[in-house]
């Protein structure tokens, strides 16, 4: 048994949140009454800079049921801050944290299934990954299994299919406050934490209510941000394709000499042109991720706040 923690990111979930904090409540209290976890756990939920009544309902719960605990972020930071913010401040109440998104896409029922992994075989962390995508279309489906495959490639140990639903103990939580960084991609850091960590499979359903908070643009800078953010390789890439292009060159050299000294200098403008824009590109597309990378650079070495807790709605008890 342990003090739990249902760690829940919201931005504009005014639709979703009455459906949400009463399925999680129900399945808190059945879990309490199996002895699995302690009477005093909490649904903390982080109201990430919301532009609806997402806080004033936060704030209703809390008044309704000391269950449910808020925190109010002083402006909008994106989801992985959030979620953040919710985690360390659940690390000193808390023996042990499941954090999960407010659409109830993430299967309630598979808490209860983590926790017997932290329970039984001592998990400090557990997985939630997606046996299938079955509520996705083709085109999300392929994309996000796209993404995944070229996130290990690249050499981010990721674990497939996995979101943000997954269980940490406390101790887990403790090693994940000693990373600084303030560009984050949760889902990256987590697995580098290291200790015993196990996978719960569930099926994700469609979203209650409201809309996406990730549309494609997003969901694009979303996969740039996780790739530059735990892997180097792509200016590898980059320095690889450059010796490519070099020994190209080389041999168009060969090539072209061979011609002159033939007789046959007459050459096409085609060719020139395509070599022209190709090799163009390329240094564009190059240029553009090395200053991604300096970008991140600069944000690190100003080591801004991540986010600001404007107030935290919760308890004196620990």
């Amino acid at each position: 048994m342990g003090r739990l923690f249902c760690v829940i990111p919201c931005y504009n979930e005014q639709e979703v949140l009455p459906e949400t904090s009463k399925r999680i409540r129900e399945k808190l209290r059945d879990l309490i009454s199996k002895g699995k976890i302690d009477a005093d756990s909490r649904v903390l939920f982080v109201n990430d800079g919301s532009k609806d009544d997402t806080w004033k309902m936060i704030s209703d719960l809390h008044s309704e049921d000391p269950i449910f605990q808020g925190i109010n972020l002083s402006r909008n930071r994106g989801h992985q801050n959030a979620l953040l913010a919710g985690l360390l401040t659940a690390k000193d109440y808390c023996d042990v944290s499941i954090s999960m998104d407010a659409d109830l896409q993430d299967d309630i029922d598979a808490i209860e299934a983590m926790i017997d992994k932290y329970n039984n075989e001592g998990c400090d962390i557990v997985y939630g990954v997606r046996s299938k995508r079955a509520t996705d279309t083709f085109f999300k489906r392929a994309t996000a299994e796209g993404f995944y495959k070229m996130m290990n490639s690249l050499g981010a140990n990721t674990v497939y299919n996995h979101a943000d639903y997954r269980l940490m103990s406390r101790r887990a939580l403790e090693g994940l406050s000693e990373f600084g960084e303030v560009n984050l991609f949760l889902r990256g850091i987590v697995p580098m934490i290291g200790f015993k960590s196990d996978i719960v499979y569930y099926e994700r359903a469609e979203r209650f209510a409201g809309e996406s908070k990730y549309p494609l643009g997003k969901m694009i800078s979303f996969a740039v941000e996780g790739i530059t953010s735990l892997s180097t390789k792509p200016i590898k890439v980059i320095t690889s394709l450059g010796f490519f292009i070099f020994f190209v060159s080389f041999v168009v050299l060969i090539y072209s000499l061979i011609r002159f000294f033939t007789g046959h200098t007459v050459q096409g403008w085609t060719t020139t042109v395509l070599s022209v824009w190709s090799i163009g590109g390329l240094m564009m597309i190059s240029l553009g991720v090395i200053g991604e990378y300096i970008g991140k650079i600069y944000l690190e070495t100003k080591n801004r706040p991540r986010y600001i807790i404007e107030s935290y709605l919760g308890d004196d008890k620990k």
